[in-house]
């Protein structure tokens, strides 16, 4: 099926010396199959921000790494475009960076991820919005997580909530923080309490929400649609990026906010 838009390819310079040659194989794959492609080579934010903002009716096709995607997210929420704008990957980078896209269906290899861009079909994906515009697609840590590197490419297959849950390792000797936390006014855990972890993720709708107290052995699970940190500083990982240090940060959740193009279920059938 036609993509029913002209494209608006935008390569990510990263994307462009990680891995000049698969960049090459998809800008030649989406040029061959949709008429009009206009391609773009932003440099910084503020390029890729004015070739989102003059796309017309252009749908925008991303081409780089997790931290690429999510500038594109963030910049359309940004705009109020979110709602009224589709959008699609192709994943460039190295394995560990590219671990989101995979995670929402979307194909590693360079051709099959063009060629879901052009024969694919849109799906809606869940975000958690923060008070100063950031999103998360997948999973939230605080404090921030390191990953091992053999595992996080392993990673790149599962569900981001799965790997931050599965992988996470925290900075040796690091002090747990002292964070008050509520979910929809509910206070879950406060000051006087080291906490060793919060976690959230969108989901449902909702926010998943998971805190783990030094001073208690279960942690505590609620789902919620705002989720509110707060505390002397704190730094927290949003999918690929680190954020802070912050002194309060409120997370919101926006149910099917994303439209994104993934593999229609016909071209994963091993028959087809």
């Amino acid at each position: 099926m036609p993509v029913p838009h002209p494209l608006l390819v935008l390569i990510d310079p990263l994307a462009r010396r990680a891995d000049g040659e698969s960049v090459r194989i998809a800008k030649d794959v989406l040029c061959a199959g949709a008429p009009g492609v206009k391609v773009s080579l932003p440099d910084g934010p503020e390029e890729l921000a004015r070739a989102l903002a003059r796309r017309g009716r252009r749908h925008p096709v991303v081409i780089g790494d997790d931290r690429s995607l999510l500038r594109a997210v963030r910049l359309l929420h940004l705009e109020r475009e979110l709602p009224h704008c589709g959008l699609s990957v192709v994943p460039v980078g190295r394995p560990g960076a590219v671990a989101l896209a995979a995670s929402l269906g979307v194909p590693l290899d360079a051709v099959r991820a063009a060629r879901a861009v052009l024969e694919g079909v849109e799906q809606r994906f869940d975000l958690l919005i923060d008070d100063s515009g950031g999103v998360v697609l997948g999973a939230l840590r605080i404090p921030p997580v390191r990953e091992r590197p053999e595992r996080a490419a392993r990673g790149a297959l599962d569900r981001c909530r799965s790997l931050v849950r599965t992988l996470a390792l925290p900075a040796p000797g690091a002090e747990a923080p002292r964070l008050r936390v509520e979910a929809d006014g509910v206070l879950l855990a406060d000051l006087d309490h080291p906490v060793e972890r919060v976690s959230l993720a969108p989901g449902g709708g909702l926010a998943d929400v998971v805190v783990r107290q030094r001073s208690v052995p279960e942690p505590v699970r609620v789902r919620a649609r705002t989720v509110t940190v707060s505390g002397p500083h704190f730094r927290y990982r949003a999918d690929a990026v680190v954020s802070g240090p912050v002194h309060t940060r409120t997370w919101t959740a926006h149910p099917s906010a994303l439209r994104l193009t993934v593999p229609s279920p016909r071209s994963l059938s091993p028959t087809s």
